[in-house]
């Protein structure tokens, strides 16, 4: 059976403190059922965390659908919404007469052969972010349609690591344990220490940065491309997580590990799927994941799991130094508005990002014009897969 290639694609527009942002998102279709409030608690789970500043507490993000659904059902047409900003001053803000260091700033600037850090810092900002939260919270409904779950959690923020295994040892509890966490952490030890690092940074008039684990779960295997070096998976996922401001690292499975250990600690065995668990693709599974769900650039049927690494944010109240645009002197950089950390919500976004690929990666296999389409390209999929 031959699948119709239905490519799914998305974009934003908007400034952080213009009139709102806007997400257009092409490719979902027709006859999928949506629920417009579960996109919004995604956007105030954005908004969550302890150490959020003040913006955190001024906007409740909503979305508005302008285009693309009918009755609660997608139209197969592009998908269109506005969230609206509350601090809509982009109009009024002064222009900062210097650049902040860690910041698009002065690199855009000098890309721009401007004086104006505001041109560049109201598209830089993440807030725009927030965008890409609402476009996947209307993707991943198509991926829970076909029993996918994607799944962020922060195991560390300023030094402070969540427990080995915390995920594995919560089973179905995870979802209630993240959602009472001021951290979107696993593991409520870790809680009690992350809070004290973020009280202290904020004494200090610092930031602090963290890593977050983004886990898939019920992923088909043949997901992304070995052929075609852009379109694998490994790439298209690494590529969206840093893509989020301020993340500086990515890794899959065991990342970096990897690179310490000898070959037969690092690959996973291929066992007959009936020895592992029962709800696996196919007649295979494999024996450990220790490379994330992803082999040559493809999914394999196991959980993806992947972490990314972001920085402390470089907006810090004591400051750090700069020069004038118009004199050369040294000067402390402006303060805009800022949080002590906000890796809670980089999983959040980080969460979005994976849900948008794997979303993207799902259609390039099983798409077609309607949902019962794509049912149908799947199922007469999952009965040949495991015939191989």
């Amino acid at each position: 059976m031959l699948c119709a290639m239905t490519a799914l694609t998305w974009t934003t527009a908007g400034e952080s403190h213009g009139r709102g942002l806007v997400g257009v998102l092409e490719g979902l279709p027709a006859g999928l059922d949506l629920d417009v409030e579960r996109v919004d608690r995604e956007l105030a789970r954005r908004w969550s965390g302890y150490g959020r500043g003040g913006r955190a507490r001024l906007e409740s993000d909503r979305v508005e659908l302008l285009s693309g659904v009918r009755g609660g059902k997608t139209l197969g047409s592009p998908l269109a919404f506005l969230i609206a900003n509350r601090d809509q001053t982009i109009e009024s803000l002064p222009v900062p007469t210097n650049a902040r260091p860690g910041h698009a700033d002065l690199a855009g600037c000098q890309k721009l052969l401007a004086r104006d850090p505001r041109a560049v810092l109201e598209r830089a900002s993440a807030r725009e972010t927030a965008a890409r939260v609402a476009l996947a919270g209307f993707a991943r409904q198509l991926l829970e349609h076909f029993g996918i779950e994607v799944f962020a959690h922060v195991v560390e923020l300023g030094g402070v690591a969540a427990r080995d295994g915390v995920f594995e040892a919560l089973g179905a509890e995870r979802t209630t344990r993240r959602a009472s966490s001021p951290f979107q952490c696993l593991d409520p030890d870790a809680d009690v220490a992350m809070r004290a690092a973020v009280d202290a940074a904020k004494a200090s008039g610092d930031s602090l940065g963290g890593v977050f684990e983004v886990r898939a779960l019920g992923v088909p295997p043949g997901l992304g491309s070995y052929a075609v070096a852009s379109e694998r998976l490994t790439a298209r996922i690494g590529g969206a997580l840093f893509s989020i401001p301020a993340i500086k690292g990515v890794e899959f499975g065991l990342g970096f590990e990897a690179a310490r250990r000898p070959g037969s600690e690092v690959h996973d065995a291929i066992v007959p799927t009936s020895s592992v668990r029962p709800r696996a693709f196919g007649r295979f599974a494999r024996a450990t994941n220790r490379a994330g769900g992803l082999e040559g650039g493809l999914s394999n049927g196991e959980e993806l799991v992947v972490r990314a690494a972001m920085k402390p944010i470089p907006t810090l109240r004591k400051g750090l130094a700069t020069v004038d645009f118009e004199t050369g002197e040294a000067v402390t950089a402006t303060y805009q508005r800022s949080d002590v950390t906000s890796v809670p919500a980089a999983s959040v976004v980080g969460e979005a990002l994976v849900a948008l690929e794997l979303a993207r990666a799902f259609l390039d296999k099983f798409g077609g014009d309607s949902l019962g389409e794509v049912e149908a390209h799947f199922a007469h999929w999952r009965d040949a897969v495991a015939r191989v």
